[in-house]
């Protein structure tokens, strides 16, 4: 295949979950109605929080930007992937798709340094009770929030600049439902050795590195609750980190399991469906696991409902 420059590519095409004519209109129900409960679901946290003065502590704080990026996350891929099935296309611009590749890049690093952030809350509230307030304090909240977002900003920035000096080939069909960078620099005639470089060292440092930190939190929180003597004492600090620490195992679980799958099979289309989990899935469960697992994420959820729906 002959190499052809930046200038000539002006579209990608994104062949979804399945090319079956008879399997769109379910793909399109389905997804629609996931994303409409996942941008509902996490909506209904945040405003829970930010109406309820009980909630305004650090791990609320951390919750509502989670759920935050979350409806950023999902709204950078499902609503191109609807707006396809339903106009029976699959092109996406060249800059849509590059733009699509920098918002995922930013939202997954962010989310990312959040649930690092949260492991950091639970440590410090169950293994330094009595300093917590001191130094979980309004303003490290904030800088740590702002770390966050600057890493994942420069992060995103880095790989797609690096993607924009790539060439590419007069196939441009993209295996998945959006442009995920991996899939894209498969497509690229050049040289992608520095691309791919860069890929496997900012993913050990800022995927194996947290989740390093998040077990490092978890080991010492265990062994502090271990201590408690009163049961009750032991069953209320493990309920604190519960919820934490499913989506910790929904997100990395996924988003690992997907990358190894990817690099031991040859098939791009699984590992599209496989991506669904930490893309669509994880965000979508992530209220409904808070929520239902918090009696005063609960309180403040009911709070809220009856004085946007008042009854007569």
């Amino acid at each position: 295949m002959t190499p052809r420059n930046l200038s000539d590519i002006t579209e990608f095409l994104l062949l979804g979950l399945s090319e079956d004519p008879e399997l769109q209109p379910v793909f399109f129900g389905l997804f629609l109605s996931m994303y409409l409960v996942t941008v509902l679901g996490n909506l209904l946290i945040i405003l829970a929080v930010i109406s309820d003065s009980h909630l305004h502590t650090p791990m609320y704080f951390f919750l509502s930007n989670l759920s935050f990026v979350d409806i950023c996350f999902t709204t950078t891929t499902l609503p191109k992937m609807l707006v396809n099935i339903q106009t029976q296309s699959k092109a996406i611009s060249y800059a849509g798709c590059l733009t699509q590749i920098g918002f995922v890049l930013v939202f997954v690093g962010m989310e990312n340094g959040i649930l690092v952030m949260m492991a950091y809350d639970r440590f410090v509230a169950i293994c330094h009770p009595l300093r917590y307030n001191v130094i979980m304090n309004p303003k490290l909240c904030g800088l740590l929030a702002l770390l966050v977002f600057s890493i994942s900003v420069l992060d995103a920035l880095l790989h797609t600049l690096m993607a924009l000096r790539l060439s590419f080939c007069a196939d441009v069909e993209v295996p998945h439902f959006f442009c995920e960078l991996a899939h894209v620099l498969k497509l690229a005639c050049s040289d992608i050795l520095v691309n791919n470089i860069l890929v496997y060292v900012v993913t050990s440092l800022l995927g194996v590195l947290p989740l390093s930190g998040i077990i490092f939190s978890y080991v010492q929180i265990v062994s502090s609750v271990l201590k408690i003597p009163s049961a009750g004492g032991k069953y209320k600090a493990f309920s604190i980190c519960g919820s934490h620490l499913l989506v910790v195992s929904l997100f990395y679980g996924t988003g690992f399991g997907v990358y190894l799958s990817s690099a031991s099979t040859h098939s791009s289309r699984r590992s599209a469906i496989a991506s669904v989990m930490y893309t669509v899935v994880t965000p979508m469960g992530n209220p409904f696991i808070y929520s239902l697992r918090n009696k005063d994420m609960l309180g403040a959820l009911k709070k809220l409902m009856s004085r946007a729906l008042p009854l007569h």
